[in-house]
Parts: structure tokens; C-alpha cells; sequence
């Protein structure tokens, strides 16, 4: 039994063709186009003011050569909070919950913003390694714990959006998998129990959508550093 709760993250194969292709392609699908009309419908209009004032938050701290990453850390959250929303329907694929899914985009994007700020400004990058007015003593130490804090980073950022997921689904299929159990042994219960499914429910929805906002906004904090 403990066992099949893990299933639902293994990757879906049908006929020897890993489906995670699919599961990765159909965000791209559920996109609205923007219209050749000169007022949209509500649904883009919503969307584009969402655009609008995301990206004014999360480029707000950077100068105007960051600002180049706007495209990016806005496709980004979208195709991340689209991928999180749907892996909650039923019979559904979720590719955030592989840690080597999440690796694959922290660390480019990581390694990406540690590139420019090595190009552009070796120095203040460099600098970030030793706090000023760092005693002597201390100098070597702190090279290497900042050193090692750094290489850290795409570590934690691929790790803290596969955990995050991995556990609310697992709590949510522990929770209905007690609901079904205590229904015919003790209703009442198993209505309460069904009552903290649907809250756990709206919870992992808002974690969903969160944390495809702290994974960029902990992208564009990097990318402060380095600009």
C-alpha cells in the first residue's frame, strides 16, 4: 500500500513512449492567442493586467540590463504555475515532482545569471564571496562557506519546488485514501475528513501557484546580484 502512493510520480509510459513529452507540450496548447481585434475579450484582458503588474514586482529591484529577462521570467511562471495547476486533475502527470525535471531549469537559469555577472561586473560579483570589513582571521572561512552558498543555490531552488509539490500530493492521497476507508465504518468522520480534503485542496492550489512565483522571484534575486 505504501507503495502506490509513489506511483503517481513515476513517469507514465504507454507502449514504451515516456507520455512526459505530452504532459510537458499541452500548457502550450491551453494558451489563449491574442486577438487582431482592438479591445479583448475578459480573458486576456485579466491576463495581460496580471502580466503587467508580475513583472513590474519582480523587476522593480533590478536596473535596465535586467530587464532584458522579463520574457523570460514571465513565461517561465506561467508555464510552471500551468504545469502545477493541472498536475491537481485527476489521471494527471505532474513534471515538477521530478527533482531532475526542476534541476533541469535551475540550474541553466542559475548558471545563466552567475555567467553575466562574472561578464559584466567580475569584481562586484566576485565581491559577494567576502562581506566587507570581514576580520582577517576569517577571510579564508568565509570565501568558502559564501563559495559553497552559491553552488548551493540551483540545489535548493529545484528542491523546493519538486518537496513542496511532492508532499501536498501525498497528503492529499492520504487523506482521501482515509476518507474512503472511514465511510463505511464511521460516516461521520469520513465527512470531516472529506471537508479537510476539499481545504487541503484549495491549499495545494495556492501552493501551486506560489511556488512558481518564488521560483522566479528567487531567479530575479539572483539576477540582482549579477546586473
Amino acid at each position: 500500500m505504501a507503495l502506490n502512493f509513489f506511483d503517481q510520480f513515476a513517469s507514465p509510459v504507454l507502449l514504451s513512449i515516456p507520455l512526459i513529452a505530452i504532459a510537458l507540450a499541452i500548457p502550450w496548447i491551453l494558451y489563449p492567442k491574442p486577438a487582431p481585434r482592438w479591445l479583448n475579450n475578459r480573458l486576456l484582458s485579466l491576463s495581460c493586467q496580471f502580466m503587467i503588474r508580475t513583472t513590474s514586482q519582480l523587476l522593480s529591484p533590478l536596473n535596465t540590463r535586467g530587464h532584458k529577462w522579463a520574457l523570460l521570467f514571465m513565461s517561465l511562471m506561467v508555464y510552471l504555475m500551468t504545469l502545477n495547476m493541472l498536475g491537481l486533475l485527476p489521471y494527471t502527470f505532474t513534471p515538477t515532482t521530478q527533482l531532475s525535471f526542476s534541476m533541469g531549469l535551475a540550474l541553466p537559469l542559475w548558471l545563466g545569471t552567475v555567467i553575466i555577472g562574472m561578464w559584466n561586473q567580475p569584481t562586484e560579483s566576485l565581491g559577494h564571496l567576502l562581506p566587507e570589513g570581514t576580520p582577517t582571521l576569517l577571510i579564508p572561512v568565509l570565501i568558502i562557506i559564501e563559495t559553497i552558498s552559491l553552488f548551493i543555490r540551483p540545489l535548493a531552488l529545484g528542491v523546493r519546488l519538486t518537496a513542496n509539490l511532492t508532499a501536498g500530493h501525498l497528503l492529499i492521497q492520504l487523506i482521501a485514501t482515509a476518507a474512503f476507508v472511514l465511510l463505511p465504518l464511521m460516516p461521520a468522520v469520513a465527512i470531516l475528513t472529506t471537508v479537510l480534503l476539499v481545504l487541503l485542496t484549495l491549499l495545494e492550489v495556492a501552493v501551486a501557484m506560489i511556488q512558481a512565483y518564488v521560483f522566479v522571484l528567487l531567479l530575479s534575486l539572483y539576477l540582482q546580484e549579477n546586473t
